[in-house]
């Protein structure tokens, strides 16, 4: 499961304002506060999953814990094919 950290880090790498996040994984704007105040675990798994599945789609890669090398979660982007 991804958090809140995670979260606004994405918005950061893709310059997304928590609007654009919103509009984006189809959740209102209050329901994305929420999640990167308090957690997603603190949303559904469908809220969750939409936010997770808007990042990825606009080229989030998130890292987990035990990702390689990771050091503990984390999200890059994808590289673009040149």
């Amino acid at each position: 499961m991804i958090d809140a950290s995670q979260m606004r880090a994405a918005r950061g790498l893709l310059e997304w304002s928590q609007t654009q996040l919103a509009e984006a994984s189809n959740l209102s704007l209050p329901t994305i506060k929420r999640m990167e105040k308090l957690g997603p675990g603190r949303s559904s798994a469908d809220n969750v999953s939409a936010v997770r599945k808007a990042l990825e789609a606009a080229g989030v890669i998130f890292l987990d814990d035990g990702a390689e090398a990771a050091g503990g979660p984390g999200v890059r982007l994808r590289r673009s094919a040149d």
